[in-house]
């Protein structure tokens, strides 16, 4: 069951859950969870790798930033990565889902995502994809996606991984935590 927002309100307050929030999500959020919006897109280029031990993923190329572009125009079939402007701050005993916005489903866009695990710290990655025959135009700082936070019963082991922080794509071949 996920917290509501009086729970995940005061997470925010008290252990910093979620940093950057617009005004939207702190006085008048909709349903049982917070939404995040979108800092920067990137493209991909190359080829990526994941072994049993090591890992590369494709090159991550900068194409637009909140602030500085007004938007994003994603072509059928094109594939980006997405940045949150929001940072997370999840506590040892919180698991963070993610769902996409309706409008992205209704508009022929795949939103992909993983889970937020305990203890990870930093903005948070999306892939998307334009699966429909036509031009999607994505505005910088648009809300995409909603977390729903939820309490875990028991021990959880924290994030070790080595995307914490936010890091968007790997600079070489890696080993693995």
């Amino acid at each position: 069951m996920p917290l509501g927002l009086d729970k995940v309100h005061e997470l925010i307050k008290s252990k910093s859950l979620v940093e950057n929030l617009s005004e939207r999500e702190l006085s008048n959020p909709e349903g049982a969870g917070i939404e995040v919006r979108v800092e920067e897109v990137y493209k991909m280029n190359g080829e990526g790798f994941l072994g049993v031990d090591e890992r590369k993923t494709p090159e991550s190329e900068l194409v637009a930033r909140f602030g500085k572009e007004k938007s994003y125009v994603l072509k059928p079939d094109e594939y980006i990565l997405l940045k949150s402007i929001e940072r997370v701050n999840v506590p040892e005993d919180i698991e963070v889902f993610i769902t996409p916005r309706s409008t992205l489903l209704r508009s022929g866009i795949l939103l992909l995502f993983a889970q937020v695990d305990p203890g990870y710290t930093g903005a948070l990655t999306f892939g998307m994809k334009n699966v429909g025959k036509q031009k999607f135009e994505l505005e910088m700082g648009a809300r995409i996606a909603k977390l729903f936070f939820f309490k875990v019963d028991g021990k959880a082991n924290v994030y070790r991984g080595q995307w914490k922080g936010g890091r968007v794509s790997t600079e070489k071949k890696e080993r693995q935590v």
